[in-house]
């Protein structure tokens, strides 16, 4: 089965083709034939296009909505100069999966798309202003483009934590809130947390229910999840992806006093402090300089530049927090693994998350970290380390397009023991 599998942010679309069908799950033998990005939507848009095997094609073209940009992309994957194997026509791409945001407490799983589903994604706007409204029109435009024949399925960024109990999930904040509004933690990041738990039970060769990890998505956004037999047992991400751990340009966790500290000293509105907050801070705001990693750390090492280095313990501070917190909650863990584009290629950042946790078993060898980078996966503990790290890059999209494999012919991912919402 061919799968489209598409990712629509506000003014761009990152799109994969991938070939799989159940065999080819159960085997580990999926097959990507193209991947592309889109963006700037809405004005001259930047196209970047490539078909596995060949050179990257990076084009301009004028797309004003989204529709527009899911039909360059089809043109594209048809067109007989694209080379991708096996497709030559709209009827060779069997399924469509989307990555969907936030699902709310009523989609804890991959559900195949229809008028009900379309509510209920509607009905989480207000939970992910930014997000689900990009997602349905992603999914609007494939529906036109492709036809209703065609089957979609949304798979959910929060569901991987619906196993989540009341003690995490929680806010305390009087209950009545949750009752009416239904505040509380959902996390994000959970296909990319999802996938590697999957990739670390493979490599281990464990059951799922043997899979006791705490995984840090390092990237832009930045979220650690605590994984017991498989499950989510807490995220750090919250009601929204501000909450947790310092990022590029999201705070990540502070007082809620300053908020209203804000309004007071500094006149700022409560649409002015969510901008500072979530793009004004992180990386960005304690550096002054950049929101980008490799820039930082380049700042630090060729010039000393202190609030690069400053910028840069404090996001390794926070992680290390994260990191200890759930190693107490859960009773233990067997490894650590890390994630995401700093996760998966930043060995200093590894190095300087780990260090000072040698008390609890976790030494890296200097030479597998360093060696660990460019989509390489594997251990960077020293042998012996009764807690290990790994580095295992994500693959949202191969999740992405296996669920929805499984969800088109009837066969879903075994079930995960997803907590019984009790609003009393």
């Amino acid at each position: 089965m061919n799968v489209l599998v598409l990712n629509c942010g506000s003014s761009s679309v990152r799109f994969q083709v991938i070939e799989t069908d159940l065999e080819r799950i159960a085997q580990d033998r999926d097959r990507c034939l193209a991947r592309g990005y889109i963006e700037r939507i809405g004005s001259l848009a930047l196209v970047t296009l490539e078909a596995t095997g060949r050179p990257k094609r990076i084009e301009t073209y004028p797309l004003r909505d989204h529709r527009a940009a899911l039909d360059q992309v089809l043109r594209w994957i048809v067109a007989s100069d694209s080379g991708i194997d096996g497709i030559g026509a709209l009827s060779d791409i069997q399924a469509v999966g989307h990555r969907v945001v936030h699902g709310g407490e009523r989609f804890t799983r991959s559900v195949k798309i229809d008028a009900a589903v379309l509510d209920g994604i509607e009905d989480t706007i207000e939970l992910a202003p930014l997000h689900n409204p990009a997602n349905l029109k992603g999914i609007l435009a494939a529906r036109e483009l492709l036809g209703p024949a065609v089957p979609q399925v949304a798979v959910f960024d929060t569901a991987f934590h619906a196993t989540m109990p009341e003690t995490a999930y929680l806010y305390a904040l009087p209950y009545s809130l949750y009752r009416r509004h239904r505040l509380r933690r959902y996390g994000f990041h959970g296909t990319s947390h999802r996938y590697v738990s999957y990739r670390y039970r493979k490599l281990r060769k464990l059951t799922r229910e043997k899979v006791n990890l705490i995984t840090l998505h390092l990237g832009n956004g930045c979220s650690a999840c605590a994984i017991k037999g498989g499950d989510s047992m807490n995220t750090s991400m919250g009601l929204t992806p501000l909450e947790g751990l310092v990022m590029g340009t999201r705070a990540g966790d502070i007082d809620a006093a300053i908020i209203p500290y804000l309004h007071q000293k500094e006149g700022l509105s409560v649409d002015e402090i969510d901008t500072l907050l979530n793009k004004e801070s992180g990386l960005l705001g304690l550096s002054g300089l950049t929101n980008d990693m490799r820039e930082l750390l380049d700042e630090e090492r060729e010039k000393g530049d202190r609030r690069a280095r400053l910028a840069v313990d404090i996001f390794c501070a926070r992680a290390r927090k994260y990191v200890g917190a759930y190693l107490a909650e859960l009773g233990g863990a067997d490894a650590l693994a890390f994630a995401g584009g700093i996760g998966e290629n930043s060995p200093a950042v590894r190095e300087r998350i780990t260090r000072g946790l040698e008390w609890m078993g976790l030494t890296l060898d200097p030479r597998r970290n360093a060696a660990m980078v460019g989509g390489k996966e594997g251990e960077i503990s020293k042998a012996g380390s009764r807690l290990k790290a790994y580095v295992i890059p994500t693959n949202e999209e191969l999740l992405i397009a296996r669920d929805t494999v499984r969800t088109v012919l009837g066969a879903p991912a075994p079930a995960r023991k997803a907590r019984a919402r009790a609003a009393k």
